[in-house]
């Protein structure tokens, strides 16, 4: 189980649910402990999940089950403090709030911490058939997936590219800047993207043009694009001619519109198919044709 660190009080009542319904646990200090069970908010206690804070489990130290976390090398995980979260064993993000101190205008690290918001990755098979049946059944075209946290883009993502790297047998390269969606350890283990390649723990602007020299990939695909330099790896890759399938928490289309993608998969609910867009947002359920594939007026 990928949340070994966490206390034994706390593992015990994990125990008593399906661990692929956990999404989210959230550590409060001295609060009781609330767990995201079947896309819904509960508390956690001895026997499992309850709508009632009555007997429920007190989160304790916090920054022990950090050091639990890191293995106790919680010095090591610096750099990924600085955006106020880390990512550890088996790709388990752990978001930090607390005391942030910043240093020339930017956060340096956090201290006092006060909660942490414990996200659990997934591997979910078919997730991805929505897509493969309505964007992927011909040329792969630069996607977007989006949606607010949590609700199964990194999975989804995982998936894809297992399935274009061996069904579709084209050359898939992973940029996984955080190690979320390889989740892979010191020996190269991790979820199973089937044959793609992956590059992790670098950002993508500075990590691109040497991946595509390097690896010559079909797609690319990578998660969480924020800010300018992540929307210029994206173009730097389109102009390349490889296409891009990503993941972003921008919501807005007006924001969206101005990204460099041809379609854009929103997600609304955990395990819901998507809601397909084209690069103008207009809905491409009238582009599809009697038996779900896409038409010639997607540009092939």
């Amino acid at each position: 189980m990928s949340l070994s660190f966490l206390p034994e009080e706390i593992k015990s009542a994990l125990s008593h649910l399906n661990y692929n319904f956990i999404s989210e646990l959230r550590l409060r200090r001295d609060k009781p402990v609330i767990v995201e069970y079947k896309g819904e908010y509960a508390y956690l206690n001895s026997l499992g999940v309850s709508g009632s804070p009555k007997n429920a489990i007190i989160a304790g130290d916090l920054a022990t089950v950090l050091n639990s976390a890191t293995e106790g090398c919680i010095y090591g995980y610096t750099e990924q403090i600085k955006n106020g979260f880390i990512t550890v064993e088996h790709g388990v993000r752990i978001g930090i709030a607390g005391e942030y101190v910043s240093e020339n205008g930017r956060v340096s690290t956090v201290k006092t911490v006060t909660s942490l918001n414990i996200r659990v990755p997934h591997e979910i098979n078919g997730c991805s058939d929505f897509l493969f049946k309505t964007v992927f059944n011909g040329k792969i075209a630069p996607t977007l997936i989006y949606s607010r946290p949590g609700l199964g883009k990194t999975t989804m993502l995982r998936e894809i590219a297992r399935r274009l790297s061996t069904e579709k047998l084209i050359n898939v390269l992973v940029l996984d800047e955080r190690n979320e969606i390889s989740a892979m350890d010191g020996y190269g283990e991790g979820f199973d993207l089937g044959n793609a390649d992956v590059i992790r723990c670098f950002n993508k602007l500075h990590t691109v043009a040497a991946a595509i020299r390097a690896m010559k990939p079909d797609v690319i695909i990578t998660d969480e694009l924020y800010g300018n330099d992540d929307i210029k790896a994206v173009e730097y890759a389109a102009e390349c001619g490889i296409a891009v399938i990503a993941s972003s928490h921008v919501t807005d289309r007006e924001i969206l519109k101005k990204m460099p993608f041809e379609f854009f998969a929103e997600l609304n609910l955990v395990g819901g198919s998507p809601k397909i867009y084209d690069k103008n947002f207009n809905s491409c359920g009238d582009c599809l044709s009697d038996n779900g594939a896409r038409r010639t007026v997607f540009g092939e």
